[in-house]
């Protein structure tokens, strides 16, 4: 409900606020995707081309939304996704967000690009999204301190050689704003986006694309993810994968989970929306590790798709931040209540009473034959 009385009704009306509230630069860096935003665009377009095939006459008098991840108990299968420099949008940043999930009992993966320290995030299932620097053993401390507090899973996010081509971010000469740091590399030299770096990058970078090309690793490849299994102590899934034959390379790789993700729109446009590619990555993994998704989450129903197409769980990214600059940590908590209500009405009218009564046969895609 906004300050003045009027109620939020959807997701949307987060956004809508955050439109209005935030300044451009944090603005633009949130909301925009890579070259013409097809790609943005086409994430939650394609959760529109999949229709749900409702059972009817059963008792849904109650209807239950907990399931597990990697083994963890969660109330519901949505959870909290990586995004950079939450502290833009709210003075509280990772804190609140971090907290909303706890009082949520649901999971927060948190960037390595927060504006929020590793040991300031308190207990709750969390996981740490990571880059692979160029700097190895800066990569090494992020996995060890993550582990030592209580982290339970490392997302390596796998789709960033170097940043995709953010217009919004090159108009504005994104930089983070001056009273705010990447506060995990406070004693790494890594800390700062758009200032430094920015002066030996083209007059035409933005100043994280800047930052990326100087510190993050474009060799990155198959042997990467292996020496970080070998590193961490903790489950490692691969974030960024949009194809069977990759997932299938992923799996061969050791790691312990795939989060289907096309980063938001933000790195390669024209790619497909991660709902279009779900069914193939987990026909490709055939069960031997849990695959998520994240990418156009908007509905309940939107999560009951998921869920029917193969995924353990999806994880919101922009909506979070839109609720987190509307009202902190209970406007995240307002958000998470929301489309959870959402998910709950769309199990009990397609006749579900738990996430594992939500099968395949629960959809139709374009081009499936008639059942």
């Amino acid at each position: 409900m906004t300050k003045h009385g009027t109620p939020f009704v959807s997701l949307d009306d987060f956004e809508q606020h955050a439109l209005r509230n935030l300044d451009r630069n944090a603005l633009d860096y949130y909301r925009s995707g890579a070259q013409d935003m097809i790609t943005l665009k086409e994430n939650q377009r394609a959760f529109d081309r999949v229709f749900i095939r409702p059972r009817v006459l059963h008792d849904v008098s109650t209807v239950s939304l907990s399931t597990s991840i990697l083994g963890e108990q969660i109330a519901s299968p949505i959870c909290i996704a990586p995004t950079a420099m939450q502290r833009m949008a709210h003075p509280d940043g990772e804190l609140a967000t971090a907290r909303a999930a706890k009082r949520k009992s649901t999971c927060m993966v948190l960037s390595s690009w927060s504006t929020t320290k590793i040991e300031d995030i308190g207990d709750g299932v969390k996981w740490l999204q990571l880059y692979v620097y160029k700097d190895r053993e800066a990569t090494r401390r992020l996995i060890e301190r993550a582990q030592d507090s209580g982290y339970t899973a490392i997302a390596l996010t796998v789709d960033t050689p170097y940043l995709g081509r953010r217009l919004a971010d090159i108009r504005n000469r994104f930089r983070l704003p001056p009273h705010l740091t990447m506060a995990n590399f406070a004693d790494e030299g890594k800390a700062q986006v758009g200032k430094a770096e920015a002066t030996s990058a083209a007059d035409n970078a933005s100043g994280l694309a800047a930052y990326v090309a100087s510190q993050i690793d474009p060799t990155l490849n198959w042997s990467h993810v292996e020496w970080v299994k070998s590193v961490a102590r903790i489950p490692v899934l691969v974030k960024g994968i949009l194809t069977a034959e990759d997932a299938v390379l992923a799996v061969n790789a050791g790691v312990d989970g795939i989060i289907v993700s096309n980063h938001g729109g933000r790195q390669m446009d024209t790619v497909p929306a991660t709902i279009d590619v779900l069914e193939e990555v987990c026909r490709a993994v055939d069960g031997r590790v849990e695959v998520f998704l994240d990418g156009g989450v908007r509905r309940g129903t939107d999560v009951f798709k998921a869920l029917a197409l193969g995924a353990r769980a999806v994880f919101l990214g922009r909506p979070v931040l839109w609720a987190l600059n509307y009202n902190g940590e209970d406007g995240v908590v307002e958000m998470l209540d929301m489309i959870n209500e959402e998910l709950r009405l769309a199990m009990a009218l397609a006749g579900c009473v738990s996430v594992g009564d939500i099968t395949r046969n629960h959809v139709k895609v374009p081009g499936q034959p008639r059942l």
